[in-house]
């Protein structure tokens, strides 16, 4: 068996997040950074697992044998990280039963992006295992982690892409999104994990009449992607963060944290961790670093 080496794209979520597992349309942004996956082959009917951090060391490591991921072992005493790869490889098995043909494997994990950034650690592994294994990563997303899919149109395009569901069933397209305003544009990490599980429950039990909501959204998902000025962007920006400031029962990222921020700033993904993005006249690195949030990237840097 040859080396064989996969690579997938992170990804942040500009518009539409919670609402896009209503079917709302997303914007969304494939990102410079991502995770490689290496599957070179192995013995004993196991997998020697080992995942890298952007920084080369070792976040991860342990043996898998086939019979765990064939009969979804899970064990208390596993690392949560453990646990969760049998889940998903024995979903891939589920949907690959041949793959567990073979001697054994060796594989690595490369990230390209610090693993607590929130860009996609899951997404990216999910993508890759289903290329690597030819199976429909939407459905390995779908029958092990749960979420809209998004992410995964994300690792699979080098492009934005507008991303929506329709009958539980993933639909993207690549779109021409090349503001001319991106030096306006800054993401500020926050350096606080969301689990994105327990913001799609939490969501979920609040589920009011969404289709309202929708629709505002939609709207402002398209009207986004054709703004011609970062005036105009930043405004809309601010409209979708009222609107799901008053669906999710949250105060927005900038009444809590930023109040005196000179701009709009719009929480991305899971509210309140991860990354968010600032959209300001001036470069508002020196705002962000003074608040304790070192991490600001440019448009330039972040999206591929």
């Amino acid at each position: 068996m040859e080396t064989q080496t996969f690579y997938s794209n992170g990804k942040l979520l500009i518009t539409g997040e919670y609402v896009v597992l209503d079917g709302a349309k997303a914007l969304a942004l494939p990102t410079k950074f991502g995770q490689s996956l290496i599957v070179k082959q192995g013995t004993n009917n196991q997998i020697k697992w080992t995942s890298f951090d952007s920084d080369k060391s070792i976040w991860f490591k342990d043996i898998i044998s086939f019979e765990e991921i064939k009969t979804k072992i899970t064990d208390e005493n596993n690392s949560a990280v453990k646990n969760t790869l049998i889940e998903i490889l024995h979903q891939a098995f589920v949907q690959n039963p041949t793959f567990l043909e073979e001697e054994g494997y060796e594989i690595e994990t490369h990230l390209t992006f610090p693993r607590l950034w929130g860009l996609g650690t899951s997404s990216t592994l999910i993508n890759s295992i289903g290329d690597w294994l030819n199976i429909d990563a939407f459905e390995l997303l779908q029958k092990s982690f749960g979420g809209s899919g998004y992410d995964i149109a994300c690792a699979k395009s080098n492009s934005p892409i507008v991303y929506h569901l329709e009958n539980e069933k993933p639909h993207f397209k690549a779109i021409h999104f090349n503001p001319s305003f991106k030096e306006n544009i800054h993401f500020v990490y926050l350096n606080q994990k969301q689990s994105s599980k327990l913001a799609i429950a939490n969501y979920m039990s609040k589920h009011h009449h969404v289709n309202a909501v929708i629709s505002k959204i939609n709207t402002i998902t398209y009207d986004a992607i054709d703004c011609k000025e970062g005036k105009e962007f930043a405004k809309q920006m601010e409209k979708h963060e009222i609107i799901m400031s008053d669906v999710l029962e949250i105060e927005t990222i900038q009444e809590k944290l930023f109040p005196d921020f000179k701009g709009i700033i719009k929480s991305l993904g899971a509210w309140g961790g991860d990354f968010v993005m600032a959209i300001s006249k001036e470069n508002p690195t020196a705002y962000f670093k003074e608040k304790g949030y070192p991490v600001v990237l440019s448009y330039e840097e972040m999206i591929l």
